[in-house]
């Protein structure tokens, strides 16, 4: 069956399982009800290049510190933006890697549209930074600019590992660079952490295509979640921050949504859910 709009998430920094999106693709499943069936739902993972080698770092060190579970926060969570921002230029870094599945998840999409359908990514925390370094490379070299980080720098190089084999066709590629790339909802994104220290001149955001759309959502109580409009003109221009309190009901709030623990709540957050379902349903219609 050929699926009409393509749905695809990206998760956060730290220890993750590779069936993360579960509970709001389920969330999204109820909300849209007969719909959901045109959707196409992917999942990038690139926790699984990270996570064995952290582990053995933790395996390593655990039971010679005090803290365990704030050690192990920091480890795996700052782990994961070191590893990713580091020798980003290596055609075998992580940074390369993870793009590659950014690209086969992308592929699978557009196949299971048959052809330019729109696309809408949900990104979590780090899954931000790394959804939007993934676009502002690919939208470099479709521009014809000279990029020499990840699979952009060189595409041909990495053709195989994403299709499996054969070449890219061009319509395919310039998919893959974002054309039908609709929207970007970001919850509990640390994109300032990273590029705070520039000039506002130098902060840009992705513009993949001129329907491109971007939301940001963040919680005034999360460390690690930050708005993003106030990081340069350019960043104004596209996106939408929204101010929310992240953790649904009671119990949620008395021990989640008051305190940094919220950055873990935003997706099972009404004030992000209602949104996106309506959002995906109107491109669904």
């Amino acid at each position: 069956m050929t699926k009409k709009v393509a749905f695809i998430t990206v998760h956060g920094m730290g220890s993750t399982e590779e069936g993360y999106n579960h509970d709001v693709v389920a969330e999204l499943r109820d909300r849209l009800g007969a719909r959901f069936s045109d959707l196409h739902v992917g999942s990038v993972y690139y926790q699984g290049i990270l996570q064995p080698n952290e582990n053995r770092v933790w395996k390593g060190i655990g039971r010679r510190v005090r803290w365990d579970a704030l050690r192990k926060f920091l480890l795996f969570g700052f782990a994961d933006a070191a590893g990713l921002e580091n020798g980003k230029e290596a055609r075998t870094s992580v940074y390369s890697q993870a793009q590659t599945l950014i690209a086969r998840e992308l592929l699978a999409a557009r196949r299971a549209m048959d052809g330019d359908g729109p696309v809408v990514i949900l990104a979590q925390s780090l899954g931000g930074q790394v959804i939007s370094c993934y676009f502002w490379d690919a939208h470099k070299a479709r521009q014809g600019g000279s990029v020499n980080v990840g699979i952009w720098q060189d595409i041909g190089h990495f053709e195989q590992q994403i299709t499996g084999g054969d070449p890219l066709a061009p319509e395919e590629k310039a998919f893959l660079q974002g054309i039908s790339l609709r929207s970007l909802y970001t919850t509990g994104c640390n994109i300032p952490i990273f590029v705070a220290a520039h000039a506002a001149r130098e902060i840009l955001p992705i513009t993949p295509n001129d329907a491109f759309e971007w939301h940001n959502f963040y919680d005034r109580d999360d460390v690690l979640g930050w708005p993003l409009a106030v990081l340069s003109p350019g960043y104004r221009k596209v996106v939408t921050d929204h101010s929310i309190n992240a953790g649904g009901g009671i119990m949620e709030w008395i021990f989640k949504s008051w305190n940094p623990m919220s950055h873990s709540q935003y997706w099972n957050d009404d004030d992000v859910l209602d949104p996106l379902a309506a959002h995906l349903r109107a491109l669904l219609a």
